[in-house]
């Protein structure tokens, strides 16, 4: 879910060009290859990967989530008390500077809690509605009131998108420019962004585990074309590269200056459906899809067996994930009976896929194949891959492949965005049910574990009952490194941990 550079081909050439003139030339700077510049260094105004990613180095939040990805760690909230009634949150705040050197205050975290709940831009208010009051109290105490108690509220602290930015700095400078280049309250500093080529992002020296740093800099390089991105790795162009090809995998292993790195991820890849669309709009058509798409065809051939088959939104090992959820067979025929009952045996879709993406473009032609045995029709509409997010958040499609990974370790965020109605349109397939949304606001205060999880199940269980999207594949993370490159790690919720790399 992503923006891209507009032009695949130009990228990649400059890529190629450019990777070895570069300040990353210097000893101690990292350079990763990934497919997709950056949109914005403004957390609330993103839910994208390509932009997490990177800022979630620049940035540092109150509670982080441990290497493991399983369990939550002091950060810029060196420890919290909670009151009785679940109510009140009391963070007494690290001595800590931002990059421009003034202090980090409580109320620096107050602001940015009150700005993703209350701004009009803020992609992620729904999750921080809770929030009663957030006040300074002192320069080093934040206390925190709810609206009510909230299960995963100390998870939310954890989303990157939640980081903690300069009060002053935001105010004096405005969303824009902050946003162009920001005062970092994390381990890098961006020094330098080239619109469409690379986030230049250097070690800042106030950064409060400055002597944990190890790195003077890092490069994001955006490559769009994926054996292009592979090829500069292998030919030393490249320290680093993320979104390894499946098809890549067994040959870069063979490399013997490469190291390929399979992490556990939290990543599902799922067919959004665009439940404002015609027909789209029916259960039966949207369950006719779902029967007529053989997902472990799928895994094999464009995995290479690296993934396996998804049967629900919520990722495989994550919490309260259902593992006895449906898992509708691959029936073709069934999808017929059930289009044609539903008046709709001669579907035709617009299915939105992005050019140059090796593993998007696969998907695209065995899905179309498989369709057709059910007699529908999908048209592929090839586009770059700077418009097709843009293209999704605007509902200009009816099928398309994308993908998610988890934010925070509690499932609220993920079912709040995609099934909870909330801003975004439910991850723009504009599905909606009274039902689904009621239960994901009671699973939200429900505190007692058991019925929490007992709520998570039915979501799990209507959701697929619905067909909100098409749970298609888990995956793992798989990045690769040349072998000087040491710890160049990502947890499954897909923060890098660059904080800890070395480059020899």
């Amino acid at each position: 879910m992503t923006n891209r550079w507009k032009s695949i081909g130009l990228a990649a050439l400059l890529a190629g060009l450019t990777l070895s003139a570069s300040y990353a030339e210097a000893a101690g700077v990292l350079t990763i290859g990934r497919r997709e510049d950056s949109t914005t260094f403004d957390p609330i105004k993103t839910a994208q990967n390509i932009d997490n990613w990177v800022f979630s180095n620049v940035y540092d939040v109150l509670i982080r989530v441990d290497k493991t990805g399983t369990k939550l760690e002091p950060g810029l909230a060196e420890s919290w008390t909670t009151s009785d009634d679940g109510l009140t949150y009391t963070f007494k705040i690290r001595d800590a500077k931002f990059s421009d050197g003034s202090p980090l205050t409580a109320e620096d975290a107050a602001y940015s809690l009150l700005r993703i709940r209350d701004d009009a831009a803020s992609l992620w208010s729904d999750s921080y509605k809770v929030i009663d009051t957030a006040v300074a109290t002192d320069a080093h105490t934040l206390t925190i009131k709810l609206k009510n108690p909230s299960a995963p509220f100390l998870s939310t602290l954890a989303l990157p998108n939640a980081s903690v930015i300069s009060k002053k700095g935001m105010e004096s400078r405005g969303p824009d420019a902050y946003g162009e280049k920001p005062i970092a309250s994390g381990a890098f500093v961006v020094e330098e962004w080239r619109r469409g080529d690379r986030v230049i992002l250097k070690k800042n020296p106030n950064f409060w585990q400055a002597d944990r740093v190890k790195l003077d800099g890092v490069e994001w390089i955006s490559v769009p074309d994926d054996n292009t991105r592979m090829l500069n790795v292998q030919a030393g162009e490249l320290d680093t590269a993320i979104f390894v090809p499946f098809s890549r995998v067994e040959e870069l292993k063979k490399d013997p200056n490469l190291n390929v790195d399979i992490d556990a991820s939290t990543r599902e890849d799922h067919l959004l459906i665009n439940h404002a669309h015609g027909a789209l709009g029916k259960k039966e058509v949207r369950q006719a899809l779902d029967l007529a798409i053989d997902k472990k065809a799928i895994v094999d051939t464009v995995t290479f067996g690296q993934g396996t088959v998804a049967n629900s939104y919520i990722p495989k090992g994550a919490l309260y994930y259902y593992a006895d959820n449906l898992q509708r067979p691959y029936d073709p025929e069934k999808a017929k009976e059930l289009l044609a009952a539903a008046g709709a045996s001669d579907l035709t879709l617009n299915y939105l896929v992005r050019a140059g993406d090796e593993v998007d473009e696969q998907t695209a032609v065995l899905v179309q194949q498989q369709l057709q045995k059910a007699g529908i029709t999908a048209n592929l509409q090839k586009v770059d891959p700077s418009q097709e997010w843009d293209m999704t958040v605007a509902g200009d499609y009816d099928i398309s492949v994308n993908y998610w990974t988890n934010d925070i370790l509690d499932p609220d965020q993920k079912t709040t965005f995609v099934l909870g109605h909330d801003s975004n349109n439910n991850y723009s397939t504009n599905y909606k049910s009274e039902a689904v949304k009621e239960l994901v606001a009671k699973a939200r205060l429900e505190l007692d574990p058991k019925k929490r999880e007992q709520m998570y199940v039915d979501l799990q269980k209507m959701a697929k009952d619905d067909v909100n999207w098409i749970d298609l594949y888990y995956s793992p993370y798989i990045n690769v490194s040349r072998k000087n490159i040491e710890n160049f790690y990502q947890n499954p919720l897909g923060r890098f941990f660059l904080e800890d790399t070395v480059k020899n």
